[in-house]
Parts: structure tokens; sequence; C-alpha cells
């Protein structure tokens, strides 16, 4: 198997679960419902890291366009490769978003509020503020790239991605930057964690589906990218 398709499985996987706890959380007469937001931040570390098990070993698990893009600049990844990973990323966030809608099918059926049926395939944020809301997007994927690519210089690594930083270290980090920057726009730092199941979400047949929030989409992807270009550069002048 190639190395793009370990990315599309494990960017698949960590959507299915940090989103299924989302859905766990926000959905009604789940067995989570109301479990609030350190499940939720905790969850994710841990889809993260199942993730990266997965791909780690074959692709160096960047599940991230950032992360992918943030690696280039740095002269440790293919600038070749790019393309193919970050299709491979969106693919999977896409399958991702579509196996929570089938596993979690009964309690989406249930749940009439619009905003909480979104939530389980996307981000949105607290305030509306465009400008702000992007800001944080590019401070949280700073802080996320920027230290991926200091783990990952470790002499003992042999990929380049999440994988090379090991599965742990990058758990942690994730539940951190939920826990600390994820408030104000839910920590969208992926433009495929967003972009993929939101066009799951436009595409499926949910009963109460609402709007997609296409108006906010351009956030989670100019941000994140915006921020990996930033911590590239950063990494540069100061490694």
């Amino acid at each position: 198997m190639s190395a793009s398709f370990f990315e599309f499985l494990g960017t698949a996987i960590m959507m299915f679960m940090g989103n299924s706890v989302v859905a766990n959380s926000n959905l009604n007469k789940t067995k989570g419902q109301n479990s609030g937001w350190c499940v939720i931040t905790l969850a994710w570390g841990f889809a993260v890291m199942c993730g990266v098990f997965v791909a780690g070993p074959y692709s160096g698990a960047h599940l991230n366009p950032a992360v992918t893009l943030g690696f280039a600049l740095t002269g440790s990844f293919s600038w070749d490769m790019v393309p193919a990973y970050i299709i491979a990323q969106i693919l999977g966030g896409i399958f991702g978003g579509t196996l929570v809608y089938v596993f979690y099918k009964d309690h989406f059926d249930d749940t009439d509020d619009t905003s909480a049926i979104l939530s389980c395939f996307c981000t949105s944020p607290a305030i509306r503020h465009y400008s702000r809301n992007l800001i944080c997007e590019i401070m949280g994927t700073f802080v996320l790239v920027f230290i991926i690519l200091v783990l990952s210089t470790s002499e003992n690594t042999a990929q380049i991605g999440l994988g090379s930083a090991g599965a742990f270290p990058v758990t942690m980090l994730i539940m951190a930057i939920g826990m600390s920057l994820g408030g104000t726009t839910g920590y969208g730092i992926n433009p495929a964690r967003d972009l993929g199941p939101k066009i799951a979400h436009a595409l499926l047949p949910i009963k109460e589906k609402g709007t997609s929030d296409w108006s906010y989409s351009w956030v989670p992807i100019v941000g994140p990218m915006s921020g990996a270009v930033l911590a590239g550069l950063a990494f540069i002048l100061i490694y």
C-alpha cells in the first residue's frame, strides 16, 4: 500500500473516533449526552493517537495538510508528495465523517438541533468574528506545527510527520491545545479535519441537516495553512 493510502486510513480513523465523541456528547439519547468539553478534548487526543499508530510506520502520519505543509517548508518532506497527501487526508475526513453518521444514525434522527448535528462534523466559532476566528486558528496551528517540528528533530526518528514525534507526545499536545486554545473556534487546526466531514455533512441524508455553514468554511482552511507557514519559517529561523 502507498503512503497516501495510510494517510487516508489514519485520517479516517482519527475523524471517525474524534467526531464520534462530539456526537456522543451532543446528540440526543446517547449514553454520553452532555459529557462536556473535557471528555471531547481527551477523546480527540486519543483519536489522533490511534490515527498515528495506524499510519505512522508507513506515511509518517501527517493526518493534516498543515503538518504536511510545515514539513515541506522545512525541507523534511518532498513537495512532490504534498498534493497526494492532502487529497488523501481530505478523502479520509469525508469517509470518517460518513462513518460517524452511520454509527450514530438513530441519534441523528432523534436530534432536531441543527447546530448540535453540524458540530459532529466540523468546527464553528463560539463568537462569530471572522478576523478574530482566523487569528485563533493561525495561532493554534502555529503551536501545533511548531511543536511537532521541534519534537521531530530527534535523531531516533525514521519518519517525518506526527508519527515521528511519537504518538504519546502528540496525544498530549492535542489535548493541551483543545483545553487551552479550543474555546474560541473549537480548534480546527486541520483543514482536512474540518473540510472533509463538512463535505460529508452536505452530502449525507441527515434528517435535520440545516446549513453546512459554508460561509465559515474558509477560516479553518486559511487559518491552519497560514499558521503552518509561520511555524515552518519560525522553525527554520530558530533551529
